[in-house]
């Protein structure tokens, strides 16, 4: 997970989870390239993945501001 700071606002922790997303992407795509890739570490990356995407949902839908109905 990326390395995260108490005093980083949910913006700068969008941006943090969004780029180590991006990483992960790239290096679950290279190593689906290698044939002699280990597929329990592919399974835990994109596990991962994943999960950074719910934590990108999450805190995407914490800065939306409420809207009165």
């Amino acid at each position: 997970m990326a390395f995260e700071r108490p005093d980083d606002s949910p913006a700068q922790r969008l941006v943090a989870l969004r780029g180590e997303h991006r990483d992960l992407d790239a290096v679950i795509d290279r190593l689906q390239c290698d044939p002699r890739h280990d597929e329990l570490m592919l399974k835990r990356l994109k596990k991962r993945k994943l999960a950074l995407r719910d934590a990108i949902a999450q805190l995407e839908s914490s800065l939306i501001p409420d809207e009165p109905a």
